[in-house]
């Protein structure tokens, strides 16, 4: 069945923005679908391609399953609001220390996601962290960065904590607080969350029930992240396959975030 989808017909936004904000509004929508979302909390960034490092943010007061292309806010690297999109929301403060952090250097990395998943927080509290006891986790092996919990990331100056601590990884888990994650699209950053939140799960519950847990040698340990890793990126463009099956299931079932 074909599914009729519309686009934002605002003109003030290049072909390039335009889609971009189609993309993260998208990835809004599934996070919330995922039951990754936390009210209006949480935030999901994507930088808009040209020199000035703006970014594209969701408006303070919206739940996920609410944002629209239209209705995410343009922000500098300062903080001030340069397109308020359809409304005269305001940004989440955390939320641009977070996301800043990486967008003001213009890292090819261009989206920065962070949800405050159950089962990422708690992983994150643990001391061991992320255990390599599942496929999911494996991935993980050796490429998952830590960055200890300051209290709420308002401090200008924990960007410069935040950036040391992820270096090259593509994955952060935030000790008490939750996940970030990376990517050069919204396809890669989403499905590094994706995937980070499942090995986070699976922990969870082999844990509840006491029983001592396998763990692979460290020899398969790398071999199977580096096979993951190289079928993740094997196609070039990190996530993709997912990601287009990911919106035909939103456009069959909801469009709306297109608006």
């Amino acid at each position: 069945m074909n599914v009729a989808v519309t686009v934002p017909s605002s003109s003030r936004w290049s072909p390039e923005e335009t889609q971009l904000r189609i993309e993260l509004a998208a990835a809004y929508r599934l996070t919330a679908k995922l039951g990754l979302d936390d009210l209006v909390y949480t935030h999901l960034s994507a930088r808009v391609p040209g020199p000035e490092n703006h970014f594209l943010l969701n408006p303070y007061g919206l739940m996920f399953d609410e944002i629209t292309a239209s209705s995410l806010i343009k922000v500098d690297v300062n903080g001030e609001v340069v397109d308020a999109g359809t409304g005269q929301w305001l940004h989440n403060p955390a939320g641009f220390v977070l996301h800043s952090s990486l967008h003001r250097s213009g890292d090819e990395r261009a989206c920065v996601f962070h949800c405050h998943s159950v089962n990422a927080i708690a992983v994150s509290s643990l001391e061991c962290g992320l255990i390599p006891m599942s496929l999911w986790a494996l991935s993980y092996y050796d490429r998952l960065a830590y960055h200890d919990y300051e209290g709420p990331p308002v401090r200008l100056d924990e960007r410069d904590r935040i950036i040391a601590k992820l270096g090259d990884h593509q994955a952060m888990l935030l000790r008490n607080h939750g996940i970030l994650t990376t990517g050069r699209t919204c396809a890669e950053a989403f499905i590094y969350m994706y995937y980070l939140e499942r090995a986070c799960e699976i922990q969870v519950k082999a844990q509840s029930t006491g029983q001592k847990i396998v763990i692979p040698t460290p020899d398969i340990c790398e071999y199977t992240a580096a096979l993951r890793y190289s079928d993740i990126q094997h196609t070039g463009n990190p996530g993709a396959i997912e990601w287009q099956a990911l919106m035909r299931r939103l456009d069959r079932e909801d469009p709306s975030y297109r608006d």
